[in-house]
Formats: structure tokens, sequence, C-alpha cells
């Protein structure tokens, strides 16, 4: 049995309705990480079905917007909740958000400073 695992970039304005695509297509949300990056944040959504794996990678910008999935994948709301709080990732119409309480920490979003 041959396995997928391909990561496909995509843009910001793209992404909202690829999402929604992989869930008509009864792929399943398996992780979501936030990596910071020189102007802004990566941004990967990695969906699985059987075996094949398809991560959606998105660069976006410090102080740009993005829609939560949260309304496709209810599940998404604690790893958006995580971007949000420890990277500043600035996401949209979140369900269920935590507003910054998620975790006890001393510092606000502490890796959104580039190291």
């Amino acid at each position: 049995m041959e396995c997928r695992n391909v990561i496909e970039p995509i843009a910001v304005q793209d992404f909202y309705q690829r999402v929604i695509r992989m869930k008509m297509e009864q792929w399943r949300l398996a992780q979501i990480c936030a990596v910071r990056v020189e102007d802004g944040y990566e941004m990967s959504y990695s969906f699985c079905k059987d075996y094949d794996m398809v991560t959606l990678r998105l660069i976006v910008g410090l102080e740009e917007k993005i829609s939560s999935i949260t309304q496709i994948y209810p599940c998404a709301f604690l790893q958006e909740n995580e971007g949000a709080e420890l990277f500043g990732v600035q996401i949209e119409s979140l369900d269920l958000d935590y507003h910054h309480k998620l975790y006890r920490i001393d510092k606000e979003t502490p890796f959104k400073e580039k190291g």
C-alpha cells in the first residue's frame, strides 16, 4: 500500500476554501503547528485520510489576521488558542476563545519574538 505525505504551500486567501474542501472530502484534522519565521508565522495544518497526510502550509504576516477553522473542524479550538496565546497569531472568529488564558505563563506570547 502506497502512502502519500505532501506539504502544500497555500496563500492565505485560498486557505479557508481549501479547508472546506478537505472536510467535504472526509479528511480529518490531525494537528496545527505555528512556527515564528522572519516576517511572521508559518502555519501548518495537517489532515489525514486513511494512510495519507496533506499539510497545508501558509505564511501569515505579524499583523495579518486569519480565520479560525473551528466552524469547520471544532477540534481546532485548542491548537488555534495555543497559536494565538504562545505565538501571537491573530485568529479571528475562534469558537471557544480562551482569550490568552489557556496556559499559565509568565510572559505574554513567549514565542512571538524571533530567536
